[in-house]
């Protein structure tokens, strides 16, 4: 039971992120955490949960961060300059 009742915070909080790019980093924290109690041993788990929850919101992060480079289209504008904008 006390497992269930820890996992409602988490699904409530990363379904209240606002954009999207808020719900990937809530959604990669809550699966690192969980990966992270799981492969820790019996004593460590809090800090397991802690250390796959930090990984978990750096690759979302670094996985929305790649999103968003990619919906940037490079223009070259009558005077000969390159620019980034969005396509």
């Amino acid at each position: 039971m006390t497992r269930f009742t820890l996992l409602i915070p988490v699904v409530v909080l990363s379904l209240a992120a606002c954009t999207m790019e808020e719900q990937n980093v809530a959604g990669g924290a809550a699966v690192g955490a969980l990966l992270g109690a799981a492969i820790s041993p019996d004593g460590d788990r809090g800090t397991g949960a802690m250390i796959g929850a930090g990984v978990g919101v750096a690759g979302a992060a670094l996985a929305n961060e790649a999103n968003n480079n990619r919906q940037m289209c490079r223009y070259r504008d009558s005077y000969g300059k390159i620019y980034d904008a969005p396509c």
